[in-house]
């Protein structure tokens, strides 16, 4: 009887043994689950969404703001909308506004006949061509916009070097030039040539009003 009940307790301790190992072979099988699920975890996407990405050189932000402006000299009849905040100067009868790659030039001049597409070719492409550096791809089109119709120059050239990195810049033009009795105003915007700015120029251009 004795060695019968050594063998039972012998039997229940194997059980107990064998139980507890798997206990353990369990949990540490869990634990490995949850380390590879939290390794998952941590190279997904940020619940605040994707990092924002900076715009692209050249691009204005969709946020730019744009005041009217109006010369103080010289003909005064008209207004027009720039970008608020670009850095202004002013050198007789044109104003420039500019920040980082991009310029806003406006000019005046009195004139007895109104520009067209002919005279825009013979006259002002052989000036620009001098003027710009690598002037290229001259087009001529009459568009419209808000003001009436106008004359559009789109060219390409290379913009002056920076003044401190001395790096030089590929950049599409968009001369606009309006008229009115005696006066034509010639609106031209400019940025390298990748940059999204379509609906910034179209803003400015649709912008132009006579007084």
């Amino acid at each position: 009887m004795t060695h019968v009940r050594k063998s039972v307790v012998v039997g229940v301790g194997l059980v107990l043994a064998a139980a507890v190992t798997a206990g353990c072979s369990g949990a540490a099988s869990h634990s490995g689950s949850g380390s590879s699920s939290t390794t998952h975890t941590s190279g997904s996407t940020p619940a605040g969404g994707a990092p924002t990405e900076s715009n692209p050189p050249g691009d204005i932000p969709d946020n730019q703001a744009y005041v009217a402006f109006q010369p103080s000299s010289g003909f005064t009849g008209f207004t027009v909308k720039v970008p608020e905040g670009w850095a202004r100067t002013a050198k007789g009868t044109t104003t420039v506004f500019a920040d980082k790659l991009n310029r806003v030039q406006v000019s005046t001049v009195s004139t007895s006949a109104a520009p067209t597409a002919g005279s825009v070719n013979n006259t002002v492409v052989p000036r620009l061509r001098s003027q710009v550096t690598k002037f290229a791809n001259p087009k001529v089109t009459n568009v419209k916009r808000k003001a009436g119709t106008v004359v559009l120059l789109t060219y390409r050239g290379d913009s002056a070097p920076d003044p401190v990195t001395g790096k030089v810049v590929r950049d599409a033009f968009e001369r606009y030039a309006f008229y009115r009795q005696g006066h034509e105003v010639d609106l031209t915007l400019s940025g390298p040539v990748n940059a999204d700015n379509v609906d910034p120029w179209r803003l400015v251009s649709n912008s132009f009003a006579w007084r």
